[in-house]
């Protein structure tokens, strides 16, 4: 018996030992959120430890969050870490949205933190967005084209345009909503839509909001994660004459297709000249080849007694006669 009390006693002093180790483990931490109102249990904390949670941060951020009157328990803050989200971030978040009376919970704001996650952005700052609205430069200046976005107008003037949306964050859109290059990407799109539809440059330049005016009608942040408060016109140049460059490329395209028509039409004389030519050359050698016929013609002809000497002699004659004329001719011609 005196061996079991030892055994039982030491058991005691070892479990005894164990919860002196626990308690002065987290006693500190404890301690702190004793203190600030916003208590956990030990065995909590212990239960954090083990699942490989940061106590210290769920601790301090539900502190945080009761010293702002805003109820979080740690089994929220805990889920939270574990799904990948910023605790910390999320807590900051409730607090400027409670103090800026821009209904927030905390569910809404851990879905917002976690659509935020690998964007660069957090959840902190889309509701200082919502808060106190941001600029954004359409086009942006990292998508080139000189900063500003080509647009022409019926009269052939292009007008280079860069505008100033004034955009704060929609936190009911935010989770699923379109981001910002899908707001550039349409108010660029309304800014092309109006300059287009005006019948002079002149217009757009006399009445420049104009261009607002008709972007905002079109609903351009139906959608997305923003409400565009604003769409202001920041600056406005006038480009090169786009239609009188089309006009002139055109006349040259014209002036070279009629150029290739008329060269077929010269090809298609000029083979048309060859064959007559070949042709002519064809008559000429059957006109020789009868002409070689005479001869013979006349040489049966004596033979079968149709042809006298007396007849040849006329016939001789005829033919100096008619050579002579023509050499006459041909020599008097030039001189004439």
């Amino acid at each position: 018996m005196l061996g079991l009390d030892t055994l039982l006693f030491g058991g005691a002093i070892l479990v005894a030992l164990v919860i002196f180790l626990i308690v002065a483990k987290f006693f500190n931490i404890w301690l702190r959120a004793r203190i600030a109102n916003a208590p956990v249990s030990i065995v909590n904390l212990l239960a954090m430890y083990l699942r490989g949670v940061p106590n210290a941060l769920i601790v301090d951020t539900r502190i945080t969050a009761a010293k702002a009157g805003i109820p979080i328990d740690t089994d929220q803050l805990e889920a939270h870490f574990l799904a990948g989200g910023d605790v910390s971030h999320v807590v900051l978040a409730l607090i400027a949205a409670d103090k800026a009376g821009i209904p927030l919970d905390f569910d809404r704001a851990c879905a917002i933190d976690l659509a935020c996650k690998g964007t660069g952005k957090t959840v902190l700052e889309a509701v200082r967005t919502s808060i106190n609205p941001k600029v954004i430069d359409c086009p942006h200046p990292d998508m080139g084209r000189g900063g500003k976005i080509d647009a022409v107008a019926k009269d052939g003037i292009s007008l280079r345009v860069r505008a100033r949306v004034t955009v704060r964050t929609n936190l009911d859109r935010f989770v699923g909503g379109a981001t910002e290059e899908t707001v550039v990407a349409r108010v660029g799109e309304g800014i092309v839509t109006c300059i287009g539809s005006s019948s002079s440059y002149k217009d757009v330049l006399e009445n420049p909001d104009s261009i607002s005016k008709l972007v905002l009608h079109k609903g351009v942040d139906a959608g997305t994660a923003f409400e565009i408060l604003s769409i202001d016109i920041a600056d406005i140049d006038v480009g090169e004459n786009v239609g009188a460059k089309l006009q002139a490329e055109q006349a040259e395209t014209d002036k070279k297709i009629a150029q290739a028509n008329a060269e077929v039409r010269r090809a298609a004389a000029v083979a048309l000249e060859q064959e007559m030519a070949a042709r002519t050359q064809e008559m000429r050698s059957r006109v020789v080849e009868a002409e070689a016929q005479i001869p013979m013609a006349m040489a049966e002809a004596f033979r079968n007694g149709n042809l006298g000497i007396m007849d040849f002699a006329r016939y001789k004659n005829l033919s100096a006669d008619t050579e002579m004329r023509s050499k006459i001719a041909g020599s008097a011609a030039p001189s004439a």
